[in-house]
């Protein structure tokens, strides 16, 4: 407290460094998050490739999908990331700034990255903290609004993810399940009488998978 009940200004440097310490902190979260989305998506894989050895073409294309929202999460997270990165290098153009003028200086870097930050709820709460002192110091030349993505913004495209969930199903049986049965939109539907290339394919990959019979002994 300063006179007469007045609180002292906040040092600009320490804001800073304090600041820069936030950053680091909720980047560490970030990674942890990461981390453990990647540990789910292997236990996933694994079951998405022994349904297709099985032969379960329903429970890989479902599994399948859980993989692109896995991958689609991680793609978001290491967004924010970047940004966190490039809020704390520019805390440390703002120290140096500070050396020269001894104020610190609005940013429209900043700005552009805590628009994004504040959008994601694994770190929004800090984001919206840390956005109302930069406004008060000066880096920030108006308040963001802290509202969540909408699911509009949000919503995916159909086809765009039938086509991603084709391509993990490619690349995680070795190309024998290139594409999504139907019965992922419709389990009802029932399957074509006449046999496909693509079918004739995925049972010739399922037969590879067949241990070897034991050889006669003499």
């Amino acid at each position: 407290m300063g006179l007469f009940g007045k609180s002292k200004p906040a040092d600009p440097k320490e804001q800073v460094n304090e600041w820069t310490k936030k950053i680091r902190k909720e980047g560490y979260q970030l990674d942890r998050q990461i981390n453990a989305i990647k540990r789910e998506e292997l236990k996933v894989t694994k079951s998405l490739k022994d349904a297709a050895k099985k032969g379960d073409k329903d429970v890989c294309a479902i599994l399948a999908k859980e993989i692109v929202h896995s991958r689609k999460s991680q793609a978001k997270l290491y967004t924010a990331k970047a940004n966190l990165n490039s809020v704390q290098l520019q805390m440390k153009g703002q120290l140096a700034t500070l050396k020269v003028t001894g104020a610190l200086q609005t940013s429209a870097e900043v700005m552009k990255s805590m628009q994004s930050l504040v959008k994601l709820p694994e770190i929004q709460k800090t984001m919206q903290e840390m956005s109302r002192e930069m406004m008060k110091a000066g880096i920030l030349e108006e308040m963001i609004e802290d509202t969540m993505e909408t699911l509009e913004e949000d919503e995916e495209n159909e086809t765009e993810v039938q086509a991603e969930i084709d391509k993990v199903l490619a690349e995680l049986t070795a190309g024998a399940l290139g594409k999504a049965p139907d019965a992922l939109t419709d389990t009802l539907r029932p399957e074509p009488e006449a046999d496909l290339p693509g079918d004739i394919i995925f049972y010739l990959y399922l037969d590879t998978l067949r241990p070897e019979p034991e050889a006669d002994l003499p």
